[in-house]
């Protein structure tokens, strides 16, 4: 019975972790429900006794599906990769899984969580000079990777999870002004990345809980 329920997504719109999930299911064709969680709200509604059964790290996102909670972003792509029809999100060529799996971990692992709300309100007034250096930093590895990876999307000519995690990570840099000029290839699929329809409807301008000064 729970298989057939839709899966609920428990994210903040402008979280780069719940728009992986986002694309993931827009990607899959996977309809499901959104329940906000305002990272900032009321000191931040993730930190409540509540979310906390859901999600033990108090981060987001979870999503409830099939009658279990899961929590990390790849962790529940990855589910959705094993348990959901295609299109597929990782290539049938263990190399090139290989290669996805290196890059989605060096954006969820190495760069995002430098640059994420938790540890931005631990820095003080020095916010956007950390996140430009960690982003940057991590961009010119990646870029140095790209080149040896891409076709059209980062790992040859499919859409997989690397592009999944590349997307955000550039709206990321772009908030907090990192020059992209030194990292063409980054620049190069992300702009065709954003012109397709799962990554425009997952965008963070257009979710339930987007506030309506940043809607598009």
């Amino acid at each position: 019975m729970s298989a057939t329920l839709k899966p609920v997504l428990y994210g903040y719109f402008r979280s780069s972790c719940s728009w992986r999930v986002r694309i993931a299911f827009a990607l899959k064709g996977i309809a499901y429900d959104q329940v906000p969680v305002n990272l900032i709200k009321d000191g931040g509604q993730q930190l409540t006794e509540q979310y906390k059964t859901l999600n033990p790290m108090q981060q987001v996102p979870a999503v409830s599906i099939d009658g279990i909670t899961l929590s990390q972003s790849l962790a529940i792509i990855q589910y959705l990769e094993e348990t959901r029809p295609g299109p597929h999100l990782l290539p049938a060529d263990p190399q090139k899984r290989a290669q996805v799996r290196m890059i989605c971990d060096h954006i969820a692992a190495g760069i995002q969580p430098l640059q994420n709300l938790y540890v931005l309100q631990k820095i003080g007034n020095e916010k956007a000079e950390w996140a430009q250096h960690f982003i940057s930093r991590g961009f010119e590895a990646l870029e140095n990777i790209l080149k040896q990876t891409a076709g059209k999307y980062c790992v040859s000519d499919e859409i997989s999870m690397a592009d999944i995690c590349l997307v955000p990570q550039v709206y990321n840099a772009n908030r907090f002004k990192v020059d992209l000029a030194p990292f063409p290839t980054i620049k190069r699929i992300n702009k065709t990345l954003v012109e397709i329809e799962a990554f425009r409807e997952s965008h963070p301008s257009r979710q339930p809980d987007t506030p309506a000064e940043l809607r598009t």
